[in-house]
């Protein structure tokens, strides 16, 4: 039996994150204390340590309980053991040392001697210390008691993550043409280097269904122009792509370019559309294309002008956009880089010793991203002004809610692709996110796996990591190996930056790999599209660990580089260079499958118990749950082409299992009708052991 407790603290500010009214609960929250006292504390890494006040949310930790959640972080599935900051952050160097990425997902759930989940609504800075500063606390400490915390208790960890899951609402669903693969780099500058690159694709028969346009495409970067001489007849382009079967998808950055004769801009600044400084001026920070404003979109009336201009590219024929630099990342302020260009001139001719160079070198480094400029510029929320820094957290959450409500306005029936680089719980409503400007290490592929579970509890469905890694130098080896992963996760997408190895599939020298590696993505599309839209419709988890589904088990609670995708498959992907498989330990007896294309497949039986199991890089290895059924198609170039394809099935049944398996236009919002379902039979008799439909 699972129950909701509400409880508020001081006058939190409405994210509109929950969608179900719960009542308040009032008196002591149940299994936290609240702790003021005085302890010795570091301001800084090189201060002393001195007495403060710490005031925190604390819970007792067992030597056995697990905590699960906080949606894009580091390290593992378990988050015990490190601390964790909910303050959404450009930082593209994801090591295991970072408290803070692009996300501020506030759910986690504790599992152990007592299993419950919590919410935290409050869109400032919040931190999460799960057991790093006293192995035995957790503690959750805001920077300021104005929020919303939510208990949900329930008898199992999926069943908590389902009861919030219907808290915060439906997760958004993409047409299906986007789970095709997609081809993206930060550098194709024109309408011919994109007709180059669906020509590498399509000449070596490797499938594709979109390339992304990154800021190149923009006139000066700026948003919601097209560069006519780099893109000329834009809208006889995007139909020309689609005669391809082919997507296009342009990127849309926060910050609006300050130039007169800017359309945007004018109106912006003539309806007072723009985040404010402390003056009530607006205020002035710089991206890619320079001094730019930020559009206020905590704003409701700024929030809906703002959407209303990406219909603009709609006219063009487009048909799905990706968010990006709205946390907002800063270059600089224009206040800030006044204040440290004086600091810099200074110093000219000065004889720096150490500690000198390391005050220089700061003052550059910390022009980028700085708190003071966050809590130097306002929102107005209704009737309030609001300081950036008090709801930071927000601004790539209702950036994407801008899109997404114009969107559904302007096109009300037709499903568009819509993913934000930030996020916050509640923005999973409308549109996903993509995992952020990760780098060509092993080590990503790795965290890509483990993201993906927590994403899902938060509500994030929609997501994936740039295959390959974004920046640095990709190998052959490891972008097929992150292929292999990616063929399981719902945005599959190559993407890469500028002056970085060219990465697309047929720039290797195994491309008849590459094409039957993506081909199977397509061949599994019955599947993993039916799986996606079930967990949508019904609010549960498309990637689970394995310490969800047998708890009881003392290894597969250890597991954290195996998960379960679906109802049916379990995935172990080999993330380690060189290697030439890994070890897996399967809980239960489970059918092995291994592909190296749709054609070309072999089956085993394995016992339940650890083995090592060899992958060679032109395969995919999976496993198949008992009972279970696995429906999937021929390889195909695009995803229309597979539509009409014959449905096989996988299996590993002994007697009898059904299995529902979901198909509709994929690009209406129809989602609950009934006909979309269809019962898929096994039936095993003594004469007979394949699957048969």
């Amino acid at each position: 039996m699972s129950a909701i407790y509400r409880y508020r603290i001081g006058k939190p500010i409405q994210t509109e994150a929950v969608v179900q009214k719960i009542p308040m609960e009032k008196g002591e929250i149940p299994y936290f204390r609240r702790i003021q006292k005085l302890e010795l504390v570091k301001q800084s890494a090189d201060a002393q340590e001195e007495m403060a006040q710490r005031d925190y949310f604390m819970y007792p930790l067992e030597p056995n309980d697990r905590i699960y959640g906080l949606g894009e972080n580091v390290r593992g599935i378990n988050k015990r053991g490190w601390i964790y900051e909910s303050n959404c952050s450009d930082d593209p160097i994801h090591t295991e040392t970072k408290h803070a990425l692009y996300g501020a997902h506030n759910f986690f759930v504790v599992d152990g001697t007592k299993t419950f989940g919590v919410f935290l609504d409050y869109p400032g800075r919040l931190v999460f210390d799960m057991g790093y500063e006293h192995t035995d606390e957790l503690r959750i400490i805001p920077e300021e008691w104005n929020l919303e915390l939510y208990l949900i208790e329930g008898g199992s960890i999926l069943e908590i993550v389902k009861v919030f899951r219907q808290l915060v609402g439906r997760s958004y669903i993409p047409p299906k043409w986007a789970f095709g693969f997609g081809q993206s780099r930060w550098g194709y500058q024109s309408a011919e280097d994109i007709r180059a690159v669906v020509k590498g694709y399509r000449g070596h028969q490797i499938p594709l269904d979109s390339v992304y346009l990154d800021i190149d495409y923009m006139e000066g970067f700026k948003d919601f122009t097209i560069n006519s001489e780099r893109f000329p007849d834009f809208p006889e382009f995007v139909e020309e792509m689609r005669k391809e079967h082919i997507h296009l998808v342009p990127i849309i950055d926060a910050g609006v370019k300050i130039e007169e004769g800017y359309p945007v801009y004018e109106e912006g600044v003539e309806k007072g559309y723009f985040c404010k400084d402390e003056e009530g001026n607006d205020f002035v920070g710089a991206v890619w294309p320079g001094k730019v404003h930020f559009p206020d979109v905590l704003n409701k009336r700024a929030r809906k002008w703002f959407g209303k201009k990406y219909q603009f590219l709609l006219e063009q024929g487009i048909e799905g956009f990706w968010n990006d630099m709205n946390e907002p990342a800063i270059f600089y302020s224009e206040k800030r880089l006044e204040q440290v260009l004086k600091k810099v001139r200074s110093m000219k001719n000065k004889n720096m010793d150490m500690w000198e160079v390391f005050k220089f070198r700061d003052l550059v480094n910390g022009l980028a991203n700085n708190a003071e400029d966050y809590a130097s510029f306002y929102h107005r929320i209704g009737s309030k002004k609001v300081r950036h820094d008090k709801v930071h957290n927000l601004y790539g959450y209702h950036m994407t809610r801008a899109a997404g409500e114009a969107l559904e306005e302007m096109e009300p029936q037709k499903r568009m692709l819509l993913f934000s680089r930030a996020s916050y719980i509640g923005m999973h409503r409308y549109g996903g996110i993509w995992m952020g400007d990760n780098q060509s290490w092993w080590s990503h592929l790795l965290l890509n796996l483990k993201m993906l579970p927590s994403l899902n509890m938060c509500g994030f469905l929609y997501t994936g990591a740039d295959l390959g890694g974004f920046g640095g130098d990709t190998t052959e080896d490891l972008l097929l190996r992150w292929l292999a992963l990616g063929i399981f996760t719902p945005l599959m997408r190559n993407h890469s930056a500028l002056g970085t190895r060219e990465q697309e599939s047929y720039q290797f020298t195994q491309m008849e790999v590459f094409q039957k590696l993506i081909g199977i993505r397509y061949g599994l599309m019955p599947y993993l599209y039916s799986e996606y839209m079930k967990a949508a419709l019904r609010d549960e988890m498309l990637f689970l660990p394995l310490a969800f589904v047998y708890p009881e088990d003392r290894y597969a609670k250890e597991v954290e580089d195996q998960l379960l995708v679906g109802e049916s498959i379990m995935i172990a992907p080999v993330y380690t260079q060189n290697a030439t498989g890994r070890y897996v330990y399967l809980p239960e007896p489970m059918k092995m499958v291994r592909l190296k294309s749709m054609e070309e497949m072999e089956t085993q039986v394995l016992e339940q118990g650890h083995f090592y199991v060899d992958i060679a890089l032109d395969e995919v290895v999976f496993f198949i749950r008992p009972e279970k059924i696995v429906p999937y198609t021929q390889a195909s170039q695009y995803m229309e082409a597979a539509e009409s394809s014959e449905i096989h099935v996988l299996d590993f049944v002994t007697d009898h299992a059904e299995y529902e398996l979901y198909q509709d236009d994929g690009y209406t919002k129809d989602y609950e009708n009934e006909e979309h379902l269809k019962i898929l039979q096994v039936k095993k008799t003594p004469d007979r052991t394949n699957g048969s439909k």
